[in-house]
């Protein structure tokens, strides 16, 4: 070990002061899933820790959060009535639309985020029109991501996360937002999402799997790198303003990449797989809950700006104990 950074390290004060990441709650989006009906904070089977919430129960959740120093949540919809085309994403009184107009009622002190997608709201359970066959329409599936987009906007969203992953949907929802008066709307993209089984108890939670086939035709393949870098420059181009790398744990190398090829705000998708895998080996004795810091940690090493996580609530209360 080089001497002058052994020095460096002997005295925690200034090991601190050079340590080139640090974590903290400003770094963290914490999901939530919304569901019809009313007195309901359920916690989801198989994903330790993780509620499914009737909007009239979010006031409590939000204050805690905002308790914990947690800034900024992302919203994801589960709906009762779900159809061919997924008009649950765009009605006026959908369950996001419902849950972004009472935490705005509630406090100003909350960033909401809406997931922009259709796969929570068709029968089928794919990310946009499927024909007779079961292929993906893209280019017909635009309009309605645009449309839920903007109603998500016009609810009070203030940043808009499409991550259906069809071509050209960037620069739709651009265009229907600036034409509607949310020219200052974000568009956070999940341009580099891969085709992943790590989504596995988001699927159960959100009720989204598709009712046949997969995703790997519109949905990125994990044994490619240079393709990440292509989808995101894409993205920016149509008009993107934040980029999601997605999932986050196993794909730190895009992260990096794609940190090294642009100069814009990174977030990466601790998502729920790798949640649930750390949280089963931390219940079962073969994990510390240290490693959920080291993890975190490592997103922020190889680039990340911000983390969407689970981890979110658990590792604020780590944060100030440690304090």
């Amino acid at each position: 070990m080089n001497l002058r950074m052994r020095r460096l390290r002997e005295n925690s004060l200034i090991r601190d002061m050079v340590r080139e990441n640090s974590l903290n709650t400003d770094d963290f989006i914490y999901p939530l899933f919304i569901v019809e009906g009313e007195d309901i904070k359920r916690e989801i089977k198989g994903f330790p820790d993780v509620y499914h919430f009737s909007v009239d129960r979010l006031n409590a959740e939000i204050d805690e959060l905002i308790e914990l120093g947690i800034k900024s949540v992302i919203l994801f919809g589960v709906p009762d009535v779900k159809d061919e085309v997924g008009s649950g994403a765009f009605a006026d009184d959908g369950i996001v639309q419902k849950a972004i107009r009472q935490i705005k009622s509630h406090t100003d002190e909350i960033l909401v985020i809406t997931d922009v997608c259709l796969c929570e709201y068709t029968s089928h359970g794919h990310c946009g029109l499927v024909d007779d066959c079961g292929h993906i329409l893209n280019d017909e599936s635009l309009p309605y991501l645009a449309k839920t987009a903007l109603s998500h906007a016009r609810a009070g969203a203030d940043i808009v996360a499409p991550s259906d992953m069809m071509d050209f949907r960037i620069a739709a929802i651009r265009e229907t937002l600036d034409e509607n008066g949310f020219k200052n709307t974000p568009i956070m993209a999940y341009s580099a999402k891969y085709a992943s089984k790590f989504y596995d108890p988001f699927r159960v939670a959100g009720g989204g799997a598709p009712q046949f086939g997969n995703r790997k035709s519109y949905q990125m393949d994990y044994h490619n790198s240079d393709e990440a870098l292509i989808e995101v420059e894409l993205d920016l181009q149509e008009g993107a303003d934040f980029i999601i790398v997605k999932p986050a744990l196993s794909y730190l190398d895009i992260i990096r990449r794609v940190k090294d090829n642009f100069n814009t705000p990174i977030i990466a998708y601790n998502v729920s797989g790798e949640y649930v895998l750390l949280k089963n080996a931390i219940a079962n004795a073969v994990a510390s809950e240290e490693m959920i810091y080291e993890i975190l940690i490592a997103m922020k090493r190889a680039g990340a700006d911000i983390i969407i996580t689970y981890h979110a609530k658990e590792m604020a209360k780590m944060l100030k104990e440690c304090k």
